[in-house]
């Protein structure tokens, strides 16, 4: 054992503690939903993303623009906003042109 990790039992380790959403297998749709019942309230950043969804009416708002308004980065936002689609709260609003011109998914509150 190396001196600079003393000897602990890996169910003790902050790696093994209770996750914050269960986990799940990706490509599985009932282990998908299995986890999201396990989680069913909304932690902190789910709830922005429906504050914000929320205050864009049925314009709704892309993944770029959501990220851009809560000051979050991307790839923090979009999983936030997945999670909500799986849950059946955020549907797709359409589509329309992003900063980058190209065609985005715009989503609003079911």
């Amino acid at each position: 054992m190396s001196d600079y990790w003393p000897a602990h039992d890996p169910e003790t380790l902050p790696l093994f503690a209770s996750p914050t959403r269960a986990p799940a297998v990706q490509s599985s749709p009932t282990s998908m939903a299995s986890a999201d019942a396990i989680g069913a309230s909304l932690n902190a950043l789910q709830r922005s993303v429906v504050s914000f969804l929320r205050s864009r009416g049925d314009h709704g708002a892309t993944d770029e623009e959501i990220a851009t308004g809560l000051q979050m980065n991307p790839s923090t936002a979009r999983p936030r906003r997945i999670e909500l689609v799986r849950r059946g709260l955020v549907v797709e609003a359409g589509t329309r042109r992003a900063m980058s011109g190209r065609y985005a998914t715009a989503w609003r509150l079911a």
